[in-house]
């Protein structure tokens, strides 16, 4: 590990000005990415600015009725919250779903959306990859790609996003805030992620040297009644081979409104539109979930050994929107 130099700031103000006078900064929340990337040298800050102590751990409820959660909040304590767990159950059960516990009381909120994909090759310093080393290629496209894209990804990059948090929060039209030495802004998560394009190793569009002060939730009724359900290739910890969250208002037998979003199929966290369009004003019937999820995945670009995909996330839409259908009922 290259050797770096470490500094805890305690004002949001002082943490974006140390990054904006030391370009090989980077900040460090509970670390449970950055510093596994730091061992294996595919990350090597200069320099770490501890973030954890900054006033950015509370979640509350604004006047207008959303929900804001700092940066700084843990996986372990969003997962708990009563507002988060009363309101948006899919958010809950998403934390819950990713990672280890031990992991989850050290992982923050803004840490969750900034980590990188867990493919092998961009793991892997010894060998190319465009998102470590632009323009030298995308090996896993002819190589091990079982668990990579089926939407979104280009001929310079087919990896995922790991995160099981982020897709519920895509569902439900969350709300990136942030500081920089200019001042706050905020970036719809729809926005967050940049396009894969020719330019994998660009991920978000945060501002240089930005810091990630929170998220915020809108108010979402239909979110109190939302599922998050994880596919993975082993019941204990592991990362998702598909993944949904699913938001259903039905009345009647009818749709009206519904929130879809994948995630392990993506370089970001996906949002469903072409499914909630096709359901929204429809019947709640699994004939319906069905055509909506073909609508959706009309669009996929599966590769030789990731296909699997599409019947399984056609499989997980029909499921879930049947579970929470048959909820409504009772």
């Amino acid at each position: 590990m290259k050797e770096f130099g470490y500094q805890r700031v305690l004002e949001v103000s002082e943490a974006v000005s140390v990054l904006g006078a030391d370009p090989d900064a980077r900040f460090l929340g509970g670390g449970t990415n950055l510093v596994d990337l730091m061992k294996t040298g595919v990350e090597r800050p200069g320099r770490l600015v501890d973030v954890r102590e900054l006033p950015l751990d509370h979640i509350e409820v604004t006047p207008d009725g959303a929900l804001r959660i700092g940066a700084t909040v843990t996986n372990s304590d969003l997962a708990a919250h009563p507002e988060v767990r009363r309101r948006y159950p899919a958010l809950t059960q998403a934390v819950l779903a990713g990672a280890s516990g031990q992991l989850r009381n050290m992982a923050t909120v803004g840490g969750n959306l900034l980590q990188r994909t867990r493919c092998g090759y961009f793991t892997d310093v010894a060998g190319p990859c465009n998102k470590r080393l632009p323009g030298s290629g995308c090996p896993a496209i002819e190589g091990e790609h079982h668990n990579h894209a089926i939407f979104g990804a280009s001929e310079h990059c087919v990896a995922t996003h790991p995160s099981d948090m982020g897709v519920a929060l895509a569902a439900f039209d969350a709300v990136v805030r942030y500081e920089t030495t200019d001042g706050p802004g905020e970036l719809p998560l729809a926005d967050f992620y940049l396009p894969v394009g020719d330019t994998p190793h660009l991920e978000t569009a945060l501002p240089s040297g930005a810091l990630i002060t929170g998220i915020t939730l809108p108010p979402a009724p239909v979110a109190a009644h939302s599922r998050y359900r994880k596919v993975r290739e082993r019941a204990s910890y592991a990362f998702a081979i598909g993944s949904i969250a699913a938001a259903l208002d039905v009345r009647d037998g009818v749709v009206h409104e519904v929130r879809l979003a994948f995630g392990a199929v993506a370089s970001r966290p996906w949002r469903a539109l072409e499914a909630e369009r096709a359901l929204t004003g429809g019947p709640a019937t699994a004939e319906a979930f069905a055509a909506a999820a073909d609508a959706e995945l009309a669009a996929a670009e599966a590769l030789p050994h990731n296909g699997y995909k599409v019947p399984l996330m056609r499989n997980l839409v029909v499921a879930l929107l049947t579970e929470l259908t048959e909820e409504a009922a009772r």
